[in-house]
């Protein structure tokens, strides 16, 4: 069974996903890739996990928080589950490149060095947003770019977090 909660955040609603007593998905509402509340899920805003959650947002969101320790269940294939890996050793404050994730998922796979577009892909279908720091990539000119819950809230994060 899928639980699911809504939380209000100074960005916007978001809809967060539990699964075995896992946080499974955690979207901005509207945002790119969110999947849309299907008729499964069940509405269960009281999860002791949900209340974690809002708590841990909160103390994120008022520049208390640098990491998020919750329990993660992300769906995905072994290259997207890599690749949100590396996305989790980005420092809070530090941003990096598609290249240079691109690179540092050769130094895991022999030398085999990915598309800095597949790479991309992945970061782009994060199912865990903010937690899983996908806003930290950025263009090699750095620029921002392809963020799916929006290039205001990546700006805002990035700012929040330079603080």
């Amino acid at each position: 069974m899928q639980r699911y909660c809504k939380i209000p955040t100074p960005l916007g609603e978001m809809i967060a996903l539990e699964e075995q007593n896992a946080l499974c998905g955690l979207w901005f509402a509207g945002e790119k890739h969110a999947p849309a509340i299907a008729g499964e899920w069940v509405h269960d805003p009281d999860l002791p996990l949900f209340a974690a959650l809002r708590e841990q947002l909160d103390a994120y969101f008022s520049g208390k928080l640098r990491g998020f320790d919750l329990p993660l269940a992300p769906s995905g294939s072994p290259f997207r589950l890599a690749v949100w890996e590396l996305l989790r050793a980005i420092p809070a404050g530090s941003t990096t490149t598609y290249g240079a994730l691109a690179r540092q998922m050769a130094e895991q796979r022999d030398g085999r060095l990915p598309a800095a577009q597949a790479v991309g892909g992945a970061v782009g279908h994060n199912p865990l947003t903010i937690i899983v720091p996908c806003h930290r990539v950025i263009g090699a000119d750095g620029s921002l770019t392809g963020y799916a819950g929006g290039l205001d809230r990546k700006a805002a994060l990035l700012a929040l977090e330079k603080k």
